[in-house]
């Protein structure tokens, strides 16, 4: 049943913000300091903490590539 938590915040994921995956991701390891967790415990933290890192990855990937084209058609219009 904890995996498919993990399964679930891949969905939840692919519709944040980036500054909602940054608050997501300070919660989880506020919550892995800040608590005694089990080690099944500390391994779901720590795998959801590293699908809100693979999510965060790839929403600045996404700008990347929007500045990127933004770039490119400003640099054929200058010229």
């Amino acid at each position: 049943m904890k995996n498919e938590n993990i399964s679930n915040e891949n969905i939840l994921t692919e519709n944040l913000s980036l500054e909602d995956i940054m608050d997501k991701l300070d919660q989880t390891v506020q919550k892995m300091e800040g608590e005694k967790l089990t080690l099944e415990e500390s391994y779901q933290c720590f795998s959801q903490g590293m699908e809100l890192v693979k999510a965060g990855n790839e929403a600045i990937d996404r700008v990347e590539k929007k500045i990127q084209i933004l770039m490119e058609e400003n640099s054929g219009d200058e010229q």
